[in-house]
């Protein structure tokens, strides 16, 4: 698929997809999210892919937003759907992904922005970045996770507090409540996110997988103690866990295949 509104690009094992759409903040439209969930379906299914690294393109925006003028006008049915569809095609099929995906979090990122980073793994923010769900001053709600993984991610109180005012939060603060990873400058903001999934990188790939979706099972209400049960039972039958035991044993770095 040829993209209009992403570049991707992929380097060492680590897929790079910056959301090109500088003039618009960087706002999510239905072009935009379709070319998301297609990339998304490319990082799943390439075994090449280790990690992705997602980001805006310029220093001023992440993602400011969804493109509110394309709903203006939907009745609560079409809301509805719009939702759904966006649960499922991107922002769902990014937490559930078994690939590490990586917010670099270069500016705002707010609304559907927001949404988007939290959906991912792990967020980092240059310090210039500023974080918000400011929907209920549109006399909406976060509707693409927002209400559920802020609430994960800060707590309850935190979260209503941020939903119900829409005040915005520095990287700073964001950092210290829990809401993103690291806060570096813009300059190290990518080189931040690919230390991390070079150290990933150097791990069993289906360990990984099994462990994160062990761990987005506890999240999201399922039974996350029997997936961890059941995933690190799956392992013992991999070659990865014969490279890695016999590696430990030799004294020597394990080099595992992902299979």
């Amino acid at each position: 698929m040829a993209y209009q509104n992403l570049v991707s690009t992929l380097k060492e094992n680590i897929l790079y997809v910056t959301i090109n759409r500088e003039k618009a903040l960087n706002a999510l439209n239905k072009d935009t999210l379709t070319e998301l969930a297609d990339v998304i379906e490319y990082a799943n299914e390439t075994v090449e892919v280790r990690g992705v690294i997602l980001t805006g393109a310029g220093e001023k925006a992440f993602v400011a937003g969804a493109d509110i003028k394309e709903f203006s006008d939907y009745n609560g049915k079409q809301g509805e759907e719009l939702a759904k569809r966006g649960h499922q095609q991107v922002f769902d099929a990014i937490e559930n992904s078994t690939k590490p995906f990586i917010a670099a979090i270069n500016g705002f990122a707010l609304g559907g922005g927001l949404e988007l980073a939290m959906a991912c793994h792990i967020r980092i923010a240059s310090e210039n970045a500023k974080l918000g769900l400011p929907e209920v001053t549109l006399g909406l709600i976060p509707g693409y996770g927002g209400t559920q993984r802020l609430t994960q991610l800060v707590g309850k109180g935190k979260a209503i507090e941020l939903i119900a005012t829409a005040n915005m939060v520095t990287a700073v603060e964001a950092e210290k409540i829990g809401l993103i990873n690291y806060v570096v400058s813009q300059s190290e903001l990518i080189s931040k996110a690919e230390e991390i999934l070079n150290l990933i990188k150097l791990r069993a790939p289906l360990a990984i997988a099994a462990a994160m979706k062990s761990v987005i099972a506890s999240v999201n209400g399922n039974d996350g103690y029997g997936t961890e049960i059941e995933e690190f039972g799956k392992c013992f039958e991999t070659e990865d866990f014969r490279e890695g035991v016999s590696a430990f044993v030799e004294k020597r770095k394990a080099n595992f295949k992902g299979a």
